[in-house]
């Protein structure tokens, strides 16, 4: 035992040698011990949960994106009864999905407020769908993630609502700038 002393006395106090090696004082090390000591996992609040299902739920979406031609757009909005609607040909309706979206389904554009538009016809959260705010009116009684689908049945569901409205097509800002009052005879030529 008189031996294994000798050797100890030797040694740097254990403070020095961590400064030396640049670990800091023994006070320092417990700290960081205790950093990386296991912790229990706390459950997501509720708006990084929402964050987290909204994210997976575009990302989902996004999967299954369709970018449609103008003439398959143009037959299936036609099958849907589009032509004529309110007194909106089908032009109007294909000259605002071109404007808004570029024919693609899973288009969102996010909104500085937090709201997003969404879909082929980029349908507003603010108003006509769900995109987890309970306080949003949601006038289409749909998530707007369900107007991101290639199916465009529920899409257009909600668009006649909103083309029902005293507004009509003139609620798309978009609509109004490229496609009312112009020759549209275009978008809808050599589509059978």
């Amino acid at each position: 035992v008189t031996g294994r002393a000798g050797l100890v006395s030797h040694l740097p106090p254990p403070s020095t040698a961590l400064s030396q090696r640049g670990g800091g004082s023994a006070s320092d090390t417990s700290m960081k011990a205790r950093n990386w000591a296991p912790r229990r996992w706390l459950c997501p609040n509720g708006s990084m949960m929402l964050a987290f299902v909204s994210l997976l739920s575009c990302l989902l979406a996004t999967s299954e994106a369709k970018v449609y031609s103008r003439c398959e757009l143009a037959r299936l909005l036609q099958e849907f009864g589009l032509d004529g609607y309110r007194g909106y040909s089908l032009a109007d309706w294909i000259c605002l999905a071109y404007f808004t979206s570029g024919f693609n389904t899973a288009a969102v554009d996010h909104e500085a407020d937090g709201s997003t538009n969404n879909g082929i016809f980029q349908i507003s959260s603010r108003k006509w769908c769900n995109n987890f705010d309970s306080k949003a009116p949601n006038l289409c009684r749909m998530y707007c993630t369900d107007l991101l689908k290639p199916n465009l049945r529920e899409t257009v569901i909600c668009a006649m609502k909103i083309a029902q409205g005293p507004r009509g097509l003139a609620t798309w800002e978009t609509w109004r700038h490229h496609c009312q009052g112009k020759d549209l005879s275009d978008w809808v030529d050599g589509c059978d």
